[in-house]
């Protein structure tokens, strides 16, 4: 019962937070898309002239900016409002209904063949908002990744893992930064890139300035091949490269 509250609770405030933000967008606040854009070109040709004085300068400026833009919207507040109130009655329910601890004893029996078992395998990569990550500089055990990022770069390499037979896929999605996605030789692959402002490096297909595009770039052998791996991307303003190793 519980849980279909706190849904109930969660999906009514996507929804008012949707009708806030479209309400603030057409008739309140209708130069934030554009504070956004200018904030995020700032941001990202800043770390392109990086560590130049002036690229510093102007990242910095566009990061101080974007944020200021963020804080300064309506809708902003209120999902700030509605988290608060959110944790203050979640307190106010643990002081009320306190959770009851139960010690479980196992008893060493073999399980029966109708028994199934839930894994929880540790993911690769980790959803951040800020700085840079990459995978292991080691031999690691692979997952398939499926992360969102804030501003930053990512680099994936496949080179230090092995992975299972069939198709492998990577999904990233990222406001502002980079992706590097390290491929070995042997390996098919299929690239779906989406991206606002920015640009692409595919293997030989470069695509220097991309404004609102979506590219689907594939190797010759994918679809006839069994160990194959499917790349989704997704940026607001970044750089892609997928390159051999």
């Amino acid at each position: 019962m519980m849980n279909k509250l706190k849904s109930d609770y969660i999906s009514w405030i996507l929804l008012i937070g949707l009708v806030m933000l479209f309400l603030e967008i057409s008739f309140f606040n209708k130069g934030i898309i554009f504070s956004l854009l200018v904030a995020s070109g700032m941001i990202y040709f800043g770390r392109k002239m990086m560590p130049k004085t002036f690229g510093t300068l102007l990242f910095w400026a566009g990061l101080i900016f974007f944020a200021a833009s963020i804080l300064g919207m309506i809708t902003f507040r209120f999902f700030l409002l509605a988290i608060l109130i959110h944790f203050i009655i979640q307190f106010s329910q643990s002081k009320r209904h306190p959770e009851k601890i139960i010690p479980v004893i196992k008893v060493n029996e073999k399980p029966s063949q109708g028994d199934k078992t839930i894994i929880k395998r540790k993911p690769v990569l980790e959803n951040i908002f800020f700085g840079q990550q990459r995978t292991p500089e080691r031999v690691y055990e692979w997952n398939d990744i499926n992360i969102q990022a804030g501003i930053g770069d990512t680099i994936i390499d496949l080179s230090y893992t092995v992975l299972p037979k069939g198709e492998t896929v990577i999904v990233i999605r990222n406001m502002i930064g980079n992706v590097q996605v390290l491929v070995p030789y042997d390996l098919e692959v299929s690239v779906n890139h989406s991206s606002l402002a920015g640009s692409a490096t595919i293997f030989d297909h470069k695509e220097e300035k991309i404004f609102n595009q979506n590219l689907h770039i594939q190797t010759p052998e994918y679809d006839n091949q069994e160990q194959k791996v499917k790349i989704f991307t997704s940026f607001i303003v970044g750089e892609l490269e997928v390159k051999r190793v």
